[in-house]
């Protein structure tokens, strides 16, 4: 199927049903569908060629949203804006990848028409909510679409062509753009939607309270799939998301670790929200602390769903669903608990060893993936995808081993791993124990430079509000948890730990720093 396919089954199955909601304004999916129609054949009757690549600059919003469905009708190929990116990194991201048409909401135009005259290759301007003069030759969404057919473009369809542009890498240096297809995310939304059963008479509610230009997005497809609706939060306070949650009776939603983490510090948490309709809270897009998971599903439920993706894998390569988090009715071991489930059923995954042989079972090396799911490559990079993708086998960069009964298990990351004193410290090992104090909120743990060890291992360590623990403690529990050797030397103490956009901890800035001080190289 195409990708606009998708949402076309939900809007043939449900037309006058709710297909969005934001600020309790509902939109419906033949609302969406016809401005999603209008956008795309003003796309195609502007002179762009189908592949012509387009971005949507916008926070959480259902015309933004509906502008990215107009470009996949159109048979274009979307370019996610992060909102809370840097306007440099934005810039790199739109001039880098060729757009050629902008929409955007009218509170970044200011900062969209200083970055105007260093995007010569944007020859289309679409502001979504208003008027923005201060962008040479901007037109309005209603402008743009005037006088346009609510009919759908009869277009041919490669489940090759690139769909979506989206960005990676830019936490260790200049983004590049995966180009993903028709085919992979289709496979994405087939492993959700297996993974994620729902009854013949469920319509699903999504919670989208994540940025949709990253997993939310794409994640909230197949609820429209199925005729369900998407509940767009457009505030990052905790006291929406959680209205939301009991208002509209959602059934699933995604949110990385962190946010959860917050959440579990609301008081009464269980009282004050009513998660009876939830069936799916996916976790990912970051290691989480399998003590915090514990009480994720004390707290909210047996509803928790651990997931494993890339940009080059979209969203799922391995799921951990619900009752896999329990055995013989108790909560689950933390071996269960601190793998990412197994592996989906459209692609093959394997750990392979440094000369690109397949490990045995319970073996540690490089996690790689063949099938539907990857991408199709890095945009203009062809040296860069033919170091990634090897003889059909994408190398993820995880270190990690499959046990004994099939769950996949991520160690590290290649590079984050710490060579200290000739032995393999691998920090996401050492993060587990640190996370299960009750005084830690988060942590992360690098490689640093020493003159003895080579690299001595370090733990920056972000505590829950009010609380405290001594360095001591810490380094003590990890010794009696780890040995001396896989324990950190040396913890700091931060107010906040440097994130992504999306939560992920920016390791490479805390390396850089301790890294820059001793005046030695990575």
């Amino acid at each position: 199927m195409a990708i606009i396919d998708f949402f076309d089954r939900g809007w043939r199955s449900n037309p006058r049903g709710a297909a969005y909601i934001q600020d309790e304004r509902e939109f419906s999916f033949s609302e969406v569908g016809e401005l999603s129609c209008r956008i795309s054949n003003a796309l195609l009757e502007s002179g762009l060629p189908v592949q012509s690549n387009g971005a949507v600059w916008a926070t959480n919003d259902v015309t933004a949203w509906t502008c990215t469905l107009g470009l996949w009708r159109a048979n274009m190929s979307w370019i996610p804006v992060g909102a809370r990116n840097s306007t440099e990194e934005n810039h790199y991201v739109l001039d880098a990848f060729d757009c050629e048409v902008l929409f955007f909401q009218e509170y970044f135009a200011k900062v969209i028409a200083d970055l105007q005259p260093r995007l010569p290759k944007v020859r289309h301007w679409i502001c979504i909510d208003g008027a923005a003069p201060q962008v040479t030759g901007s037109l309005t969404l209603q402008q743009w679409i005037a006088g346009q057919p609510a009919s759908k473009p009869n277009l041919a369809v490669d489940m090759d062509d690139v769909v979506a542009l989206m960005s990676t890498g830019g936490t260790t240096g200049m983004p590049k753009g995966v180009m993903n297809t028709h085919r992979s995310l289709q496979t994405l939304f087939a492993h959700f939607m297996i993974g994620c059963p729902y009854g013949a008479e469920e319509r699903p509610v999504n919670l989208a309270a994540a940025p949709m230009t990253h997993t939310a997005g794409l994640l909230s497809i197949p609820a429209t799939a199925r005729g369900g609706c998407v509940v767009v939060v457009t505030s990052p306070d905790p006291a929406v998301l959680l209205g939301a949650i009991s208002r509209h009776r959602v059934t699933e939603l995604f949110l990385p670790p962190t946010v959860i983490y917050r959440l579990l510090d609301v008081p009464d948490l269980k009282q004050k929200v009513d998660f009876s309709a939830l069936k799916y809270l996916m976790y990912g897009a970051a290691p989480m602390s399998v003590e915090k998971l514990k009480q994720a599903i004390e707290v909210i439920g047996p509803v928790m769903m651990g997931g494993y993706g890339q940009t080059e894998c979209p969203g799922s390569i391995a799921y951990l669903p619900p009752d896999a988090h329990f055995r013989n009715g108790q909560i689950a071991d933390d071996t269960r608990l601190s793998s990412v489930g197994w592996p989906n059923p459209l692609i093959q995954v394997e750990i392979l060893g440094d000369n690109n042989q397949i490990l045995a079972q319970g073996e540690s090396g490089e996690i790689c993936v063949r099938g539907d799911l990857l991408m199709k490559g890095y945009y203009k990079a062809p040296d860069k995808t033919a170091e990634t993708i090897i003889d059909g086998w994408l190398h993820t960069g995880d270190i990690g081993h499959i046990d004994a009964e099939g769950c996949l298990h991520i160690t590290d990351r290649k590079k984050d791993m710490i060579i200290s004193g000739g032995f393999n410290v691998y920090p996401s090992e050492v993060e587990q124990v640190i996370w299960g104090h009750p005084a830690v909120q988060d942590c992360a743990v690098i490689g640093v430079p020493d003159a003895t060890w080579g690299e001595a291992v370090k733990a920056v360590v972000q505590l829950n509000e009010g609380q405290s623990v001594s360095t001591e403690d810490l380094i003590a529990l990890c010794k009696e948890n780890l040995g001396s050797v896989k324990a950190p030397k040396t913890i700091d103490f931060i107010d906040n730990l440097p994130r992504s956009p999306v939560g992920k901890v920016l390791k490479k800035d805390l390396r850089e720093h301790y890294w820059k001080e001793s005046g030695r190289k990575i």
